[in-house]
This record gives structure tokens, C-alpha cells and sequence, in this order.
């Protein structure tokens, strides 16, 4: 068995980094997560396909690249007056843009890659994200991912930090919902990482099911948890 870990610069190389997976699973080596699951979830389209099974999303304008207009008719079409502007393949908040009615972009600006456009959620600032660990499908323990003074990205590399975090049933029961839309079943991991919308309701901002740090500072038993399950699939 292979196990992905730390390939966090598969953004960068997707062909390559697919080619190889497939080449161990060719040889009749198990890949967790296999590289089907990888290959669907590499581009962050395939929130829409969440969508259409039932998982509640934040609200998202597709394209295939982005200038200064597109940033305006998002800014009208959500209603807000402050937007986020992500790579369709990217990680780690790496390459996003967020832009205001009084910081819109230059003319001549450009994406310039597949993006994605979504209102900016004021509670990202508020009560930051919410991470959900999944392991063989049950629900492992939770995280809450808290932005730096005077940033919205929680990540780790924009000074983000995180917390213990022990989610209320609803709250709950919408990540669980999210791990039922996957159209693949039995994921050794996955991570949903979720954000609060101005209705209260929880939103998935990501399903990472690649290689997705797991925070086993906020869930000590993760090891163990862990360990069975891939001694469930090796058996």
C-alpha cells in the first residue's frame, strides 16, 4: 500500500503527479485515496458536483479566466462589495486574490488560469473555518482554523493557527453530509473544510481528499483510528 503524504506541491505538476499514481495502481499497488478520488479532486470544480448531491456550497462563479469586469459582475450577481478569486487547481490559499469595490484590479489584470469567484464570508474573520476529519467515513474530531490579525486566509503561511474545536450536532450533520454527496465510498481520509454563511448555515468551501493535513494535535486518537483502517484494507 501507498499512502499520500505531504505531496503539496501536486498543484504545480497535476499531469505528472497523476501519471505516477496511476502507475503504482497499475502495478497492482493500493493507493489511498486511489487516483480516481485524486484525479476528481484535484479541480475544485467538482464543488458543482457536490452541489447537485444535495451539499450545501458557498456560492461560486466558474471561469476560465478572470479580469476586472468578471470581478465586478461577481460583486453585483452576489450582492456583496468584497470577492475572493481562487485558482480551480491551487492549495494552500497560494495564488488567491480578494478585491473590494474600492481595490478593484487594474484594466489590465488578468487571472490567468481557471478560477473561481466567491463572495468573501465575513465569518472567516469572525469565527474562522471549520475542518472535519473523516477517517474511513466516521466522523475522527474537528478543528477550528483562525485567521492572523488583519487577514482572512487561515492558513498556517499567512500566520493562521488553530484550535480544538467540538462541533454542535448540526453543525456536524452538515459535514456528514458532505462526506455522503462524495460519489465514492469507503475514503481511507478525508478532510471537509467549512465556513459559515451570513444565513448561519454551514457551507463546504473544500473536500480534500488527496493528501490533506490532518491535525493530529486536535485529535490524538487519529493514529490509532487510523491504523485500523488500513489494517481493514490490507487484510
Amino acid at each position: 500500500m501507498v499512502l499520500l503524504g505531504t505531496a503539496w506541491d501536486y498543484q504545480d505538476h497535476p499531469t505528472e503527479f497523476l501519471v505516477k499514481l496511476e502507475a503504482l495502481a497499475g502495478k497492482g499497488i493500493k493507493v489511498c485515496n486511489p487516483p480516481a478520488v485524486v484525479r476528481w479532486n484535484t479541480e475544485k470544480s467538482y464543488l458543482r458536483e457536490l452541489e447537485e448531491r444535495g451539499a450545501t456550497v458557498v456560492p461560486t462563479m466558474w471561469l476560465g479566466d478572470a479580469g476586472r469586469q468578471d470581478v465586478r459582475v461577481a460583486m453585483a450577481d452576489f450582492g456583496v462589495d468584497r470577492v475572493v478569486v481562487k485558482r480551480q487547481v491551487g492549495a494552500g490559499g497560494l495564488g488567491q486574490h480578494s478585491f473590494t469595490q474600492d481595490t478593484l484590479p487594474g484594466d489590465r489584470w488578468q487571472m490567468g488560469r481557471a478560477c473561481m469567484i466567491q463572495p468573501f464570508l465575513p465569518s472567516l474573520v469572525v469565527e474562522g473555518e471549520y475542518t472535519f476529519v473523516f477517517i474511513d467515513g466516521e466522523f475522527s474530531h474537528g478543528v477550528l482554523k483562525r485567521a492572523a490579525e488583519g487577514e482572512y486566509r487561515i492558513q498556517s503561511l499567512f500566520g493562521g493557527y488553530e484550535a480544538d474545536y467540538s462541533p454542535a450536532p448540526d453543525d456536524l450533520a452538515k459535514a456528514e453530509a458532505v462526506v455522503a454527496a462524495l460519489p465514492f465510498d469507503n475514503l481511507l481520509y478525508c478532510r471537509i473544510d467549512m465556513a459559515r454563511l451570513p444565513s448561519g448555515e454551514l457551507a463546504v468551501m473544500e473536500a480534500e481528499a488527496i493528501e490533506p493535513y490532518l491535525y493530529p494535535e486536535q485529535g490524538p486518537g487519529l493514529g490509532k483510528k487510523l491504523a485500523e483502517a488500513v489494517v481493514k484494507r490490507l487484510a
